[in-house]
């Protein structure tokens, strides 16, 4: 009797084993390459939350039938360019220095990914019209400080230099995309925040109009470029949305905690998501880079996102 125990507990054992073995195998995933778009500053009212999209007409009339939209995504951390788009690239939310002179304190997913795939020349890059996101290529983690970091093309030439026009970064982005087809592209564009913070309303809307258009034209690309078609994940979203305009300087400034700073517009697409898909589900920025990491199979064990699997097929 007591040999016919031990056997048992010994069977219970292997098969417990088993079981856990197989929770952890890793999901294979269709995509292989990941293009993140920021509409930098746009307020949640002027996009999706307009019932008749009239300045998103791509992502809304076209782009949200081959993918997915999350009516609920927010940037539940600092509401200022540096800290949201920091939070998307490190999956932590970090007050940070919003001149652009601050490293974030984690590392991205840029130079994890550099790290696991050293022997590749140009896997990932970060190009934007504002020159102080440039600091998102580094960290201060001593593992990681000064090393793995992403190709940069940002501002006129780089940190301290200022910003360009977004029909550049624009410009700059496709042919990055065309003769280098990095793993990871960070696509950031200056508007419609720049015009917003200047005061000028018609402005604010034309710049959430055009960065649609640049983000459709980027979408259509991925459909036709022989590299990237059929294997590669896209995201759009803004960094921080903008007042409400019951709280002193409405759309021209933002910072604070008030709804119109956090809830901001989220579409994903690629091989691996559903199509023509709404969701509802409370979901923030370091999720976006939970479920890059997930697609990617990069090993981030810090970050304090969640995997959107809300998203997947």
């Amino acid at each position: 009797m007591k040999v016919a125990v031990k056997f048992s507990v010994a069977f219970l054992l292997i098969i417990t084993s088993i079981s856990c073995e197989k929770e952890v195998v890793t999901r294979t995933y269709k995509a292989k390459n990941v293009i993140i778009i920021v509409i930098d500053g746009a307020r949640y009212s002027e996009t999706w939350g307009d019932s008749t999209h009239q300045n998103i007409p791509r992502i809304a009339g076209q782009l949200s039938k081959y993918g997915v939209i999350n009516s609920q995504f927010y940037n539940d951390g600092p509401t200022y360019t540096m800290a949201g788009h920091t939070s998307i690239t490190t999956g932590f939310y970090q007050e940070i220095n919003n001149s652009g002179q601050e490293l974030p304190n984690h590392p991205s997913f840029f130079q994890y990914f550099n790290a696991e795939y050293i022997d590749s020349v140009e896997t990932s890059w970060i190009i934007s019209s504002k020159d102080k996101l440039e600091v998102l290529a580094n960290c201060q983690s001593t593992d990681f400080a000064d090393k793995f970091k992403p190709f940069t093309n940002c501002g006129i030439s780089g940190l301290s230099s200022g910003y360009r026009e977004d029909s550049i970064t624009f410009k700059v982005a496709m042919q990055v995309l065309s003769e280098h087809h990095p793993n990871i592209a960070f696509i950031s564009f200056k508007e419609p925040d720049h015009s917003a913070h200047a005061g000028i309303w018609d402005n604010y809307l034309l710049g959430i109009k055009s960065t649609d258009e640049y983000a459709y034209q980027l979408w259509d690309y991925i459909q036709s470029d022989s590299v990237y078609k059929g294997n590669t994940a896209l995201f759009i979203t803004n960094d921080h949305g903008r007042h409400l305009d019951s709280i002193p300087g409405g759309f021209t400034a933002h910072g604070d905690n008030c709804f119109g700073c956090r809830h901001i517009m989220f579409y994903a697409f690629g091989p691996d998501f559903k199509q023509g898909e709404i969701l509802d589900k409370h979901r923030g920025l370091i999720d976006i880079t939970a479920t890059i990491s997930e697609i990617l199979h990069i090993d981030m064990p810090d970050n304090r996102g969640e995997v959107m699997v809300e998203l997947f097929r």
